[in-house]
C-alpha cells in the first residue's frame, strides 16, 4: 500500500489501527500521524501538496499546533464537520457504481452507506474511475441534480471538486448509456 493510501486510510476509516485518535471534525495532530508513518514532515508535505483528489487538508491552530484530516470519504459515524458551505449543483452530476447495485438505486435511490454523503462527479469518466474502485462491472448514473436543488436538497462541494449531498431519490436518477 503508497503511503498516499496509508493515510487515506487511517485518516477515512481506521485510525485506530496506528493508534490515532481523531477528533470530532475528523483531525488528527500532524505530529502523531507522523509517529504513524514510515515518513518525515517533508514527505508528508509533498504528498498533501501534490495529491491529484486533494484528499487532505492540514490547518495550523491557535496554538501553533497543527493538524490534518482527509476532505472527504470517512467511512467512521463521526461528526465529521468539512465547513462546507451549500453550493448551488451544475444541472446535471454523475455517480459510478457497480453493477450488483443496480436494482437497489433504481427502487431506492442514492443512499450514503457507510458514508457521511453520496459522492457525486462532474462528468461520465469521472463517474467510471470512481465506480471501478470496487468492480470491473460499472454503471454510471445521471443525477438531475439543478431540479433535486430546487426542490429543497442541499448540495456541498468539496475542497477536490467532488458534489456531495444526503441522498438522491430515484426520481431524480437515469441510468446513462457508457462505452467503457
Amino acid at each position: 500500500m503508497s503511503i498516499s493510501r496509508r493515510i487515506a486510510f487511517l485518516l477515512r476509516h481506521r485510525p485506530e489501527t496506528a493508534g490515532l485518535t481523531l477528533d470530532a471534525n475528523g483531525w488528527v495532530p500532524v505530529g502523531d500521524l507522523l509517529a504513524a508513518l514510515p515518513i518525515g514532515r517533508a514527505e508528508l508535505d509533498e504528498i498533501v501538496a501534490n495529491d491529484e483528489k486533494s484528499r487532505y487538508a492540514i490547518e495550523r491552530r491557535a496554538d501553533g499546533s497543527e493538524w490534518i484530516r482527509a476532505n472527504q470519504g470517512h467511512s467512521r459515524r463521526v461528526a465529521v464537520d468539512l465547513g462546507l458551505a451549500s453550493a448551488s449543483p451544475p444541472a446535471v452530476l454523475f455517480h459510478g457504481t457497480p453493477g450488483r447495485n443496480r436494482a437497489s438505486i433504481l427502487r431506492d435511490g442514492l443512499r450514503p452507506g457507510s458514508r457521511h454523503h453520496v459522492h457525486l462527479s462532474v462528468d461520465v469518466p469521472t463517474a467510471l474511475v470512481v465506480g471501478r474502485r470496487r468492480s470491473a462491472d460499472v454503471l454510471v448514473f445521471r443525477v438531475a441534480a439543478g431540479p433535486m436543488a430546487a426542490a429543497g436538497h442541499v448540495f456541498h462541494r468539496s475542497e477536490n471538486g467532488v458534489w456531495l449531498t444526503d441522498a438522491v431519490p430515484p426520481e431524480y436518477l437515469l441510468l446513462e448509456p457508457t462505452n467503457p
